[in-house]
């Protein structure tokens, strides 16, 4: 026994040996840290907090309210929560007081950023004034006229901007056609973006007490092109009357603010836990 221990320990370590024991450890060290960086994307580090709207554009206006603060102040109130409850969640906002930023540096924010989601706050608007409840809106062709319509009202405000031809692709918001273009656009994201989208509607029903128009899918040009998952909320529609006091309201900015921010929640949960 002690012989044959003896022939082990003097093997002799040869150039062979020597060159397969470092490939073997480099390896390794390869593995090891390929799986630390796997790891770490699987994580919502970073959520962009987008108040649509702002400065020179008021967005919808009805009974003296402008659709611009509204978003802001639960814009603000969503990130509060975030901050004071997810101390793991960097919060960015692309703007955080009443400035105009043009629609495509707010999709640029996020993608400085490095954020892992994209929520983007407005008011909903309709002719008829007996319209109301909420809508969460992703990345897609439209499915109707009305989804359409919705995404052309949000859209046009990059008449706005100088050269909005240049910088949108000669892009019309205007013109039912050049909404083709978002038909052969593929949303990588769009799985996880309708995930987040289903889980903000039902708390905007269940908790909120609110009534939801469900997920829908429209071309946005805030959504267009943007590297992670994202959402547009219509929080209600400030042409109703009893909709647009309650989101005016304290009281209504920080219920629907709670509701997504519950949603957002739910989903970086489920999200990292699904990702191990």
């Amino acid at each position: 026994m002690i012989n044959n221990f003896s022939k082990i320990v003097s093997y002799p370590i040869n150039k062979l040996n020597i060159s397969k024991f470092f490939v073997f450890i480099i390896i390794f060290f390869f593995l090891s840290a390929f799986q630390t960086l796997n790891k770490s994307k699987f994580y919502v580090k970073t959520i962009v907090i987008d108040a649509g709207h702002g400065g020179k554009d008021p967005g919808a206006n009805y009974g003296g309210v402008n659709e611009k603060d509204i978003n802001l102040r639960i814009a603000l109130e969503l990130g509060r929560m975030i901050q004071e409850n997810m101390s793991d969640v960097k919060v960015v906002y692309t703007r955080s007081t009443d400035v105009f930023i043009e629609l495509f540096q707010r999709p640029e924010i996020a993608h400085a950023s490095n954020a892992n989601v994209f929520i983007s706050i407005h008011c909903n608007a309709n002719e008829n004034s007996a319209a109301k409840g909420t809508e969460t809106y992703v990345m897609g062709n439209h499915k109707t006229a009305a989804n359409l319509k919705v995404a052309m009202a949000e859209n046009s405000v990059i008449k706005m901007e100088d050269n909005y031809l240049e910088k949108y692709e000669s892009f019309d918001p205007n013109s039912p056609e050049a909404y083709i273009i978002f038909t052969l656009f593929q949303d990588a994201n769009q799985d996880q973006s309708l995930n987040l989208a289903a889980k903000v509607e039902k708390e905007f029903s269940e908790s909120a007490s609110r009534t939801s128009k469900g997920v829908k899918q429209a071309g946005f040009l805030v959504l267009w092109k943007n590297s992670m998952p994202s959402v547009l909320v219509e929080t209600g529609f400030i042409s109703n009357a009893e909709e647009r006091n309650y989101l005016n309201s304290k009281t209504g900015q920080v219920q629907t603010a709670s509701a997504i921010f519950r949603a957002f929640r739910e989903y970086k949960t489920e999200f990292e836990e699904g990702s191990r």
